[in-house]
């Protein structure tokens, strides 16, 4: 509020606007008399005008890829760093992979155009109008609020005026609000704690082709984990950066991927000495409602911090990066923080700042995902692959280069509308559905059986079974329930493994 009028008198506010009498005319007729002697005349206001200022117009707002490629040089940029009256471009996911968004995502802004609102124009008050009505009575609030205004500031100088003897005495506000303290276990706590431990991440092919996406400290040897998704265009003689929030850029080389569990692992090149690994949580010890912090490069925006709770657990995700190989499958942590194209791979925090998951996927309500050719953005619905699987994938991925599945050695239906997961007639290439000597044939799992529970989970499609199975060790013992003939059975049986995502 201005505080212009402050230390000046200012009149009482009038209870109500003047209300303007027309003048007689320069020569009345005889039938309409002259008004009385002294009778008081008031001349008509002018129309006030009606230019209210130019009209400004907000920016929109320039959406980015979940690829971030180099701007090419000579056109002019958008806000964000896009060239102007450019889409953005990027590789389309393949399967389940939540599909992307509109290119105007996210336009959180008003457009342009001459049928807006004069928001930001000058003002100019309008004289009292002859007639009351809706203009006026909004009119007459604005004048009354405007004196009002004044009037407080007025006031409090008379009163100082007249308490005032041979001295004065100046009060001034005080210029700061004092030292503001963060405990560890608030937002900004955390966040200053994980941001010098989170990179984000450039991939880029041979040919020139690459995105952007997260990663976090794993150890002090220089190891960042990450998304298979954000490094696969680097796989093969690409190029990879990871640059810290301090403007640190470090090259980087791709020690090993797993797409079946979209997790990747980096290798700093002449790595600092002073890395701090992120301490890791237990994502089997998440509650629903639990408080969650996301940190990542959403379309490009380094280091950016949003803020959630854990929305479901075990959520079956079926996705892909795009190459059009075997999907990504997990049983997810589901979380309404706000999660972008740009975040994938960055960790996703409880409150005390522990890692309980990667961020992975988004579903969006034009079917947009993470690594997709158009624009997707938060719904309130991103994913996370648990951290007690990645910790997992990722130390095998620095020990051998390689990953290692779980498995039972079956062949199951993708397929939804099945009631669970069925084993198929033939396996891949016509192989056989279910693999002689392996756990399901010592079980005697034979085709046609619909798989429904494995522990106390319930599955309904052939995803749903390999994402929670990817969940398990080799070696883990499970129980699986299935249906065959119309009659529930229920067996248990020993995980194999599988080396390799071929």
């Amino acid at each position: 509020m201005s505080t212009e009028n402050e230390g000046t008198a200012v009149p009482p506010a009038p209870s109500a606007p003047p209300v303007p009498v027309a003048a007689p005319a320069a020569s009345a007729p005889e039938e309409h008399p002259a008004p009385p002697q002294g009778a008081p005349t008031t001349p008509i206001p002018p129309v006030p005008s009606d230019n209210h200022g130019g009209q400004e117009q907000a920016p929109p707002h320039a959406g980015q890829t979940p690829a971030y490629p180099a701007a090419s040089g000579g056109a002019p940029q958008g806000p964000y760093g896009q060239p102007q009256g450019q889409q953005p471009q990027g590789s389309a996911p393949q399967g389940d992979w939540p599909p992307p968004a509109p290119p105007t995502v996210p336009s959180y802004g008003g457009g342009s155009g001459g049928g807006g609102s004069d928001w930001g124009a000058s003002y100019q008050q309008p004289a009292p109008k002859p007639r009351s009505g809706r203009g006026g009575l909004v009119a007459g609030i604005l004048v009354a609020a405007l004196v009002a205004g004044g009037l407080g500031g007025g006031l409090g100088y008379t009163l100082a005026k007249d308490n005032d003897s041979s001295s004065s005495t100046t009060v001034s506000a005080s210029d700061s609000g004092g030292t503001v303290k963060r405990d560890p276990g608030t937002v900004a706590g955390v966040a200053a704690k994980a941001l010098p431990s989170t990179v984000t991440i450039e991939a880029e092919s041979s040919s020139g082709e690459g995105g952007t996406g997260t990663g976090f400290v794993f150890d002090t040897e220089g190891h960042i984990v990450t998304n298979n998704h954000v490094v696969a265009d680097a796989v093969d003689g690409g190029k990879v950066t990871a640059t810290f929030p301090t403007g640190k850029k470090f090259d980087a080389e791709v020690v090993g991927h797993a797409q079946g569990y979209d997790v990747a692992v980096i290798k700093l090149k002449n790595a600092p000495s002073d890395l701090k690994p992120l301490t890791l949580g237990n994502s089997d010890q998440v509650a629903v409602g639990d408080s969650t912090i996301a940190i990542g490069a959403p379309f490009g925006l380094s280091n950016t911090v949003t803020t959630g709770i854990i929305s479901a657990k075990n959520r079956p995700v079926a996705s892909s990066d795009g190459s059009g190989s075997n999907a990504s499958y997990m049983s997810a942590l589901q979380t309404d923080a706000s999660i972008n194209p740009g975040n994938s791979g960055g960790p996703l925090l409880d409150a005390q700042g522990n890692v309980i998951g990667i961020n992975s996927a988004i579903q969006s309500s034009s079917g947009g995902g993470l690594g997709g050719t158009t624009q997707s953005g938060s719904i309130g619905l991103g994913f996370a692959i648990p951290i007690n699987q990645a910790k997992y994938v990722a130390q095998q991925l620095i020990q051998t280069g390689k990953p290692v599945y779980a498995k039972i050695g079956a062949s199951v239906s993708l397929e939804d509308g099945t009631g669970g997961a069925q084993i198929t007639e033939k396996g891949a290439s016509g192989s056989e559905a279910v693999e002689a000597g392996g756990p399901a044939a010592k079980a005697g799992l034979k085709p046609g059986d619909v798989i429904t529970k494995l522990d106390d989970h319930v599955i309904d499609s052939g995803p749903t079974l390999i994402g929670e199975i990817w969940t398990h060790k080799p070696g883990d013992k499970v129980t699986v329930t299935y249906e065959r003939g119309g009659k529930s059975h229920t067996v248990d049986l020993t995980l194999g493994s599988r080396q390799g995502d071929s």
